[in-house]
C-alpha cells in the first residue's frame, strides 16, 4: 500500500482492517458500516444484514478447512505491509468473485448489502446471455441527493435521465459501442407498467413528442420506463440498467485516484463551478463532477457539446480502469468495489456481487481501441423558433440503429467501407441505366403509414429517380420489401436495387405495370422490413458521416 492510499475511505487503510483473532490464530476482516445509498424512483431491495463471524475455541476441531485452504495457519505476527498487499491481491479480490467463507464471506455480504436495486418491470430481457450480444442501459440522473450536491441547479429535481448511454457489447466480445442519447431529443415515451412499494403494478401513461429525459422521474417514472423508451427509439432490447447520480461520479473518480483530462483552452463555467487552465489535469471528486456537467464553456455551449466532453471523460476513465496501475493495485480495486456498489442502482436481475461480477467479466473482454463512442445523429427541432430541442436526423439515425441491432462493429471502418463499395459495385455490374431512367410505382405493403410517400420524396429529391410515383396501398401485406420487374427492365431494377440496398432475394422477375402515364413501370412494394426513407434494406456496414464518434484509446482535448 502506498502512502497515498492512506487517509481515504474514512481514513482507514483496507489492509489495516485485517485483525488477528487470538481465539483462532487467524486474521479476520473487521468492517465499519457503509454509508447510505442515494435513492432513485422505485421500491428498493433491503440491504442484506452482515452476519457475525462464527467463533471457534482455540484448538477445537473445525468442521472442515475453508475452501482453497489446506489447513489452519499457525499463530504468527501481524504481516508486514508488503505481505499485506500480497494477501489482498491473492485472496480478497478472489473472494469478491466467488464469496468464500469466514472473513471473506463477511466482506462479500457487506458488498451485497451496499447494492440497491429496483425492478425492471419486464422492460428488459431478464438477463444477459454469454452466447449473444449484450445491451446495458447506463443512466446518469440529475438528482441532487448526497453531501454537497444541493447547490447544483434544481435541488427539488425528481431525477431525470440527464445522461443516457446504451452500452452494446458484440456477440463475440471483440468490440463495443457506447451510444449517447441527447436528453433534449423529442421522442415518444411508451406506457410503463411500474411496480409499486406494496407490490402492485401501476401503468404510467406514455406521452408523445416530449423530451427524452422525462422518461425518468417525470410522473414517478422509474428506470424501467427509460428502458422502454430506449427500445422504442432504437429497436434495441435492453438486458439490464444501471443508474448513477452526482455522488457516483465523485466516488468512482476518487477510487481510481483521479481521471486524466485534456483541455484545448481555458474553462471558466460559473454554472458547473469548473475553472481550469488549458492543458492536462487529473480530476477526482468535486472537480470531476464539475467537468462532466460543464457545457457553456465548451463547443457550442449546448448539451451536444457536453455529450462530447462526457465521452472524452469516459474514454479516459476506461483507460484508467484497464491500466496496470489500477488492475495491480489491491487498494484501488477494493476502493472501486466499495464505491461502485454504493454508487450504482441496478435492476433486480443483477443485484448481487456474483451476478455483477459475471456481467462485468463479459463487458471487459474488448480492448479500448475497439470501444466506440457515438451520438444519435440529430438536428435542431424545425418547429421551434428558439432552438431548445432536437429531433432525429434521418436516415442516418435509423442506419446507425440498424448497425447496432445487427451487431456491426463501428471500429472496422476501413475494411467495411471497402466491403460496402465492393457490394455496390457488384450490384451495379453491367448496369447502364441512369437513375433518371428508372420508372417505378411504389406501394405500401405493410410498412408504417406514410412510408410510400416518404420513399417517393427521397427517391426523387435525393437520388434523381424522377419517374417514380406513389401508387397507394398494396392489396396484401408483405414481410419483406420486393421489387417486381419485367425482363426488359432488369437493368433499371439493378439500378434501383443499388440505390435502396435491396438484396437479391428482394428482386422478383415478373411483369411490368402501367404507370399513371400509361408507360411500363416496375412495382416496388414496401414490406414490414422497410425501416424508413433512404435506409438501406441490407444492414449498413459503414457509419454515416453525420454520426459523431470516437474510440476510447485516443486522447482528445476538450475544445
Amino acid at each position: 500500500m502506498d502512502a497515498q492510499g492512506r487517509g481515504r475511505a474514512g481514513n482507514v487503510d483496507p489492509a489495516d482492517q485485517w485483525v488477528l483473532n487470538p481465539n483462532t490464530g487467524e486474521y479476520e476482516l473487521r468492517l465499519t458500516p457503509s454509508a447510505p445509498q442515494p435513492t432513485v424512483p422505485g421500491p428498493r431491495r433491503p440491504a442484506a444484514p452482515v452476519a457475525p463471524a462464527p467463533s471457534r475455541r482455540r484448538g477445537a476441531a473445525p468442521d472442515g478447512p475453508p475452501p482453497g485452504r489446506r489447513g489452519r495457519r499457525p499463530v504468527q505476527k501481524k504481516p508486514k505491509r508488503a505481505k499485506k498487499a500480497l494477501l489482498w491481491t491473492g485472496g480478497t479480490m478472489a473472494f469478491l468473485l466467488v464469496g468464500l467463507s469466514g472473513a471473506a464471506y463477511l466482506y462479500y455480504e457487506h458488498l451485497n448489502g451496499n447494492i440497491e436495486s429496483v425492478p425492471d418491470d419486464g422492460a428488459g430481457t431478464g438477463g444477459f446471455s454469454k452466447d449473444r450480444a449484450i445491451n446495458v442501459l447506463l443512466i446518469g440522473t440529475d438528482k441532487r441527493t448526497g453531501s454537497g450536491n444541493d447547490g447544483y441547479g434544481d435541488s427539488g429535481s425528481a431525477g431525470h435521465a440527464d445522461t443516457t448511454l446504451v452500452l452494446h457489447v458484440s456477440k463475440d466480445r471483440t468490440n463495443a459501442t457506447v451510444l449517447s442519447i441527447p436528453r433534449d431529443l423529442i421522442t415518444d415515451i411508451p406506457d410503463c407498467p411500474t411496480t409499486q412499494e406494496d407490490g402492485s403494478t401501476e401503468v404510467i401513461p406514455g406521452e408523445t413528442d416530449v423530451r427524452f429525459n422525462t422518461s425518468l422521474g417525470q410522473q414517478e417514472r422509474t428506470p424501467s420506463c427509460t428502458m422502454r423508451a430506449v427500445t422504442a427509439l432504437t429497436g434495441l432490447e435492453m438486458d439490464h440498467f444501471m443508474v448513477a447520480d452526482f455522488n457516483a461520479v465523485k466516488t468512482l473518480t476518487t477510487a481510481v485516484d483521479g481521471v486524466e483530462v485534456c483541455l484545448a483552452k481555458d474553462i471558466d463555467d460559473p454554472d458547473s463551478k469548473l475553472n481550469l487552465p488549458k492543458g492536462e489535469h487529473t480530476l477526482a471528486g468535486e472537480e470531476a463532477l464539475a467537468f462532466v456537467r460543464t457545457r457553456h464553456s465548451v463547443g457550442f455551449g449546448g448539451d451536444l457539446s457536453r455529450i462530447e466532453l462526457q465521452q472524452q471523460f469516459l474514454s479516459s476513465l476506461m483507460r484508467k480502469l484497464k491500466s496496470n496501475d489500477t488492475l495491480t493495485s489491491p487498494n484501488k480495486m477494493l476502493k472501486l468495489a466499495e464505491a461502485a456498489t454504493k454508487a450504482l442502482t441496478v435492476d433486480s436481475e443483477i443485484d448481487t456481487i456474483r451476478k455483477l461480477a459475471d456481467l462485468g467479466g463479459e463487458l471487459s473482454k474488448f480492448e479500448t481501441k475497439n470501444l466506440t463512442f457515438a451520438t444519435v445523429p440529430v438536428i435542431d427541432n424545425p418547429t421551434e423558433k428558439v432552438k431548445a430541442t432536437v429531433v432525429l436526423q434521418e436516415p442516418q439515425a435509423t442506419q446507425l440503429f440498424s448497425m447496432i441491432q445487427e451487431d456491426v462493429s463501428l471500429t472496422e471502418v476501413k475494411a467495411q467501407k471497402k466491403k460496402e463499395k465492393a457490394a455496390v459495385a457488384a450490384r451495379l455490374k453491367g448496369t447502364k441505366s441512369a437513375a433518371s431512367e428508372v420508372r417505378v410505382r411504389i406501394l405500401n405493403g405493410g410498412a408504417a403509414a406514410g412510408s410510400a410517400q416518404a420513399q417517393l420524396v427521397y427517391l426523387q429529391n435525393d437520388e434523381g429517380v424522377l419517374k417514380s410515383e406513389n401508387a397507394g396501398n398494396a392489396d396484401t401485406a408483405l414481410k419483406k420489401t420486393t421489387l417486381e420487374y419485367a425482363p426488359e427492365q432488369a437493368d433499371q431494377a439493378r439500378r434501383l436495387a443499388a440505390i435502396m440496398g435491396l438484396s437479391g432475394s428482394a428482386m422478383k422477375p415478373g411483369e411490368s405495370v402501367a404507370n399513371s402515364q400509361g408507360l411500363p413501370a416496375m412495382t416496388l412494394t414496401l414490406g414490414k422490413d422497410f425501416k424508413g426513407a433512404g435506409v438501406s434494406l441490407t444492414t449498413p456496414t459503414t457509419v454515416p458521416d453525420e454520426v459523431q464518434k470516437s474510440t476510447a484509446d485516443k486522447v482528445e482535448c476538450a475544445k
